[in-house]
């Protein structure tokens, strides 16, 4: 509604709000031309309180429409009727466009407007279009209207449409005397609303024009892109150039097996810490070579033990068994020693040897005596010599002591691995008489 402006009397024989005085007569003829009046009187109304007598005068109407529904067979209606229901809907129309504006839908778009910025998520242009919508929003608001909704430089986007939301609703705008300031407001914040739907976010984009955003490309060059598809040579040459920022966007953005793969390898080569997430991610779904590539960043990926202490045992699983047993050694944290130490009874010996090696390397002295069962009672030579090497790998006094008894071992690599750890007895005793 506009500010200031009076009904107009001659409204009065349309915003009448007797129905039964004005609907006397319920001819097709009456109802329209009353409907008619109706939409006439909208036009120079000039209050909420006008356009509610005139909806009392058109509800009227539709009464007496419902009263003649009724009394009308299916297979016998009037034309002319009909033709009054449409105007009613018509008329309804024309008053609710003609109501208003009210503080509730700024509100509304404002709320709207703060979840868009909150949630959405921007890419870099996206960015500046999103925080720059925000800002003219708020300067307008301070030229057009009396209100003061701050700095818009002073806050973060949300912040500051949420100081704008706090004016408003301190301001209790009414849809008639403020009908100026809430038209204003409401063109500002369409304004708004309108510029964030258009600014980009990263859904919008396709997987080549994020990769191109976040930079992927930007080291290829005629000469070092080799393969195909050019994501593989980007991650190549990102492993050339020890970036694994480059190679996590590649498994992040590109939903290929082969890309994944590659990926992933290259992550597991360079061993880089930055990967542990996404390689967590993947090996709580069971996934061999990420769980391989955790244990080729060490003990920095000592978090995911726990998460892999829960793989080892699956006999039903042995190539899982031993990508999480060499994975465990390799990160060699001392909490493994016992889950790895209860394979060492394994059905699968290749799992048998594999937590044995992985003992080795994790260097727990807790692991001598069983190891030192193993190496005597283990019924697979391979085994027993991944036994030995183990408490080689060890190196204290005791466990090379251990592994020395076995110099005369039928079994020749269990016998190379006795001599190697009675030749360390041998050098160390020599270095203590010599000190």
């Amino acid at each position: 509604m506009s500010d200031g402006e009076d009904s107009d009397p001659q409204q009065d024989s349309a915003g009448a709000t007797d129905a039964e005085d004005v609907l006397l007569d319920v001819s097709p003829d009456a109802l329209q031309e009353r409907l008619q009046d109706a939409s006439e009187a909208i036009e120079i109304a000039g209050t909420e309180a006008a356009l509610d007598d005139i909806e009392t005068t058109v509800e009227g109407v539709a009464a007496a429409l419902d009263e003649e529904d009724d009394e009308e067979d299916d297979e016998d209606v009037d034309p002319e009727m009909e033709a009054a229901r449409e105007q009613l809907e018509t008329v309804r129309n024309e008053i609710e466009a003609a109501r208003g504006p009210y503080a509730s839908d700024v509100l509304a778009t404002l709320e709207e407007a703060i979840e868009t910025v909150t949630d959405s998520e921007w890419t870099e242009l996206g960015t500046e279009t999103m925080s720059s919508a925000v800002e003219a929003c708020l300067e307008r608001v301070a030229e057009e209207t009396a209100l003061e909704p701050g700095d818009p430089h002073e806050d973060a986007p949300a912040d500051a449409l949420g100081g704008l939301v706090e004016v408003v609703e301190t301001a209790n705008l009414d849809a008639d005397a403020d009908g100026e300031t809430l038209e204003r407001l409401v063109d500002a914040t369409d304004e708004l609303s309108d510029a964030l739907d258009g600014a980009e976010v990263w859904e919008d984009l396709s997987v080549v024009q994020m990769l191109e955003a976040e930079g992927f490309y930007d080291r290829l060059t005629p000469r070092n892109r080799k393969d195909f598809p050019p994501e593989l040579s980007a991650v190549r040459v990102a492993e050339a150039e020890n970036d694994p920022e480059r190679i996590l966007l590649a498994l992040e953005y590109l939903d290929s097996d082969f890309m994944e793969e590659n990926s992933v390898a290259a992550l597991k080569r360079l061993g880089a810490p930055e990967a542990f997430d996404a390689l967590l991610a993947m090996a709580e779904k069971r996934d061999v070579d990420a769980i391989e590539a955790l244990g080729k960043i060490g003990p920095a990926a000592a978090p995911a033990c726990e998460t892999l202490h829960g793989y080892i045992e699956d006999e039903s699983n042995p190539p899982l068994q031993k990508a999480v047993l060499r994975a465990l050694g390799e990160i060699g944290a001392s909490d493994s020693t016992q889950p790895v130490a209860n394979r060492l009874v394994a059905e699968d010996p290749e799992v048998r040897s594999q937590a044995a090696r992985a003992l080795g390397r994790i260097g727990d002295t807790r692991a001598i005596a069983p190891l030192g069962d193993v190496l005597s009672a283990d019924r697979v030579d391979s085994v027993r010599a991944a036994a030995a090497w183990a408490l080689n790998a060890i190196g204290t006094q005791t466990a090379l002591e251990v592994a020395a008894a076995h110099s005369d071992d039928r079994v020749y690599l269990v016998e190379a691995e006795a001599e190697r750890a009675a030749e360390a007895l041998s050098d160390r005793e020599d270095a203590e008489l010599a000190s």
